[in-house]
């Protein structure tokens, strides 16, 4: 089920295009410091809560990592065997303001700003080559985001497997139109 809140426009990601190259870009206002936001979006211990895979390997930038993917969603998704992880590198590790890494062909960027006693969390990802329509990834990271903020605000450790990004799928499809031809 999709929270109430969840397709206002201001929590909607935006779709980036740099040629032929598809992006796009979150902005979310935590009422927590980036300190406990940093923990939140890099510590094996929390990515459980909102993100679908571990990220596995130091933290450093440069650094070669693997994500597989929690047990209980590759059984949710129903994800095979040979999917079930993604081996990539941590491009940024700037801490507590910019943790980046690549997977896949996508490059993930978290930047995270102080503001009004909370922080402003920016995500912007390049899409890579993936077989994944820029609507159907924008769901998915705005479920993560939504996760993101459960945990930290209640505490919430449900994970991503609780949840159905494809609820929000046709509110993305709208929001970013027809894809362009390329033939």
């Amino acid at each position: 089920m999709t929270p109430p809140h969840a397709t206002e426009p201001s929590r909607l990601g935006h779709l980036l295009r740099d040629h032929d190259r598809r992006g796009l870009r979150f902005e979310r206002h935590l009422r927590h410091t980036p300190q406990v936001v940093w923990t939140a979006i890099t510590d094996s211990e929390h990515l459980r809560a909102w993100l679908p895979t571990d990220i596995v390997g130091e933290r450093r930038s440069g650094a070669p990592v693997r994500l597989p993917f929690w047990p209980e969603v590759v059984e949710r998704f129903e994800i095979p065997e040979p999917d079930s992880y993604v081996d990539g590198e941590i491009v940024v590790y700037d801490p507590p303001t910019t943790f980046a890494w690549n997977w896949g062909g996508d490059l993930i960027r978290f930047e995270l700003e102080a503001v009004d006693g909370g922080t402003l969390l920016t995500l912007t990802t390049w899409l890579g080559p993936a077989p994944v329509e820029p609507w159907q990834a924008a769901a998915g990271w705005h479920s993560c985001l939504d996760h993101l903020g459960a945990l930290l605000d209640h505490g919430d450790t449900s994970g991503v497997a609780s949840g159905d990004p494809t609820s929000l799928e046709p509110t993305y499809q709208a929001a970013f139109g027809p894809a362009p031809d390329v033939s």
